[in-house]
């Protein structure tokens, strides 16, 4: 299969916008990769297998898609645009592992679509994407809640969204995204990709970020919804201590004071700190603490 032509190459990838008289439509965050080595590199950084079923989203005219295809066992690729189906259906016609379905991810019953679609749902699970930028993080946080154990997830994303996922306690990307995703994930920026390997060129830098299952947490909380709250309590404010902002969502009742209080010491915590300098583990025990101090209205 590799003896086809590459579709990411800039002059057959404006062959075909030509062909089917596509314009990339800024609405949907579309820029088509042009840069074959940084499709390579994204494959590579999937680590992507032929015993692999890899999922995408957003396979644009199939550019990345045909290189997964390559690697692995089978891709199944969801693509929003209407207008893409019939090219997609030219462009990755060699590749008899490839299945797309014209539907948004943030619809899709992905569990179901696994089963149907995969011949062997017990196969090492990837999901290897170029997301749109404009919903990169509602698209990630929905495979992330779905309860689907993903081996890895490599997605290409707006560098600044990858430097907040990778982002360390005490630094200026630290923040509750980076919480909602180091929960379940371990973090890290495998590299950055130029603007110009892009048609359009995007208006900002871009970067390759891998997630991995991460250890099991020292602490569990004690309801996982309320904790993803407080993440977002802890930095409403950014600049505010953690004490204003807890008192501006549960209230300055001196019982709710009084509350605060007895949780902030149980966990030794000063109410002067500032919610990124806490780690996971010491956001997770302060909301165990909230729980036994009786913050949280049921």
């Amino acid at each position: 299969m590799a003896d086809y032509p590459d579709i990411a190459t800039p002059l057959r990838t404006q062959a075909i916008m030509n062909q089917y008289g596509i314009n990339t439509k800024k609405s949907l965050g579309q820029n088509f990769l042009t840069n074959i080595g940084v499709l390579k590199q994204i494959v590579a950084a999937g680590e992507v297998t032929a015993t692999d079923n890899v999922v995408e989203i957003g396979p644009g005219i199939g550019a990345l898609t045909e290189q997964l295809a390559r690697a692995a066992q089978q891709v199944l690729a969801f693509e929003i645009d209407q207008r893409l189906i019939e090219v997609l259906a030219e462009t990755l016609a060699p590749y008899q592992n490839v299945t797309v379905i014209n539907q948004d991810i943030l619809k899709v019953d992905l569990e179901t679509a696994l089963t149907q679609h995969f011949d062997d749902p017990k196969a090492p699970l990837k999901l290897v994407a170029n997301l749109p930028y404009y919903i990169t993080t509602p698209i990630l946080m929905q495979v992330l809640e779905s309860g689907i154990t993903f081996d890895s997830i490599v997605v290409m994303m707006q560098k600044e969204v990858a430097d907040r996922l990778s982002a360390e306690p005490g630094t200026k990307d630290y923040g509750s995204l980076t919480l909602a995703v180091q929960y379940r994930m371990q973090a890290k920026l495998a590299f950055t990709v130029d603007r110009r390997s892009f048609v359009p060129n995007p208006n900002v830098d871009s970067a390759i970020i891998v997630l991995t299952p991460r250890e099991p947490l020292t602490v569990q909380p004690r309801d996982e919804k309320k904790l993803f709250q407080l993440f977002k309590v802890g930095f409403k404010l950014r600049r505010k201590t953690l004490w204003n902002n807890l008192i501006s969502e549960f209230g300055k009742t001196e019982e709710v004071t009084t509350k605060l209080t007895t949780a902030l010491e149980t966990v030794g915590l000063d109410p002067r700190i500032r919610a990124e300098k806490l780690t996971l583990e010491q956001f997770i025990t302060l909301h165990n603490a909230l729980f036994d101090a009786g913050v949280y209205s049921e």
